[in-house]
């Protein structure tokens, strides 16, 4: 862990947040109705803190192990870009991503729960573990979420980084405003 100084100053280079599926938008369980079709519950407010970040000129990507529709259609709705699923090596693709937009690592913020993520979380600017991650990534991460996946502990993510780059108020007092 870092101090609230160093925090602040890695948070303000943040340009790219990328997560992980299952663990970090989602509890981590995976569901399938009577027809055998992928069923995934996602957190609102993490949505609407997606599309905040995005407002703001930042880029959102999903980087996961698991290959699923449900990912897809959610990505397609909050207008995420960057969308890799069935990754087995999450550094490669990340560094790939990384080549394609032109950013670096240290602009780049990355929330694990499990070890797949390990590697990502270690060598981002700014590694995250949700809450409920197991040892070895809350160990790693630079920040540890109050919030447990697929509970709001993207959104919580969202407003570190805004707030730490001066954003936030200006959100909020649009929302205030009723200009959303």
């Amino acid at each position: 862990m870092i101090d609230a100084t160093q925090r602040k100053a890695k948070l303000q280079r943040i340009e790219l947040l990328l997560l992980d599926v299952d663990g970090v938008m989602t509890e981590g369980g995976v569901s399938w109705n009577n027809q055998g079709v992928e069923q995934k519950t996602f957190h609102i407010r993490d949505g609407l803190g997606i599309r905040l970040f995005s407002q703001a000129g930042k880029r959102v990507g999903i980087v996961t192990g698991r290959a699923s529709h449900v990912v897809q259609l959610r990505a397609s709705e909050l207008g995420i870009g960057i969308v890799r699923q069935g990754v087995e090596e999450k550094l490669n693709a990340v560094s790939s991503i990384l080549t394609e937009t032109g950013l670096s690592f240290e602009q780049t913020a990355f929330i694990g729960d499990d070890l797949p993520d390990l590697a990502v979380l270690k060598r981002c600017g700014v590694g995250v573990a949700v809450a409920d991650a197991v040892k070895e990534v809350l160990d790693a991460a630079t920040i540890v979420t109050a919030a447990r996946g697929g509970k709001g502990a993207v959104r919580e993510v969202v407003e570190m980084i805004l707030r730490a780059q001066g954003r936030w108020d200006a959100i909020v007092q649009r929302f205030e405003s009723g200009v959303s």
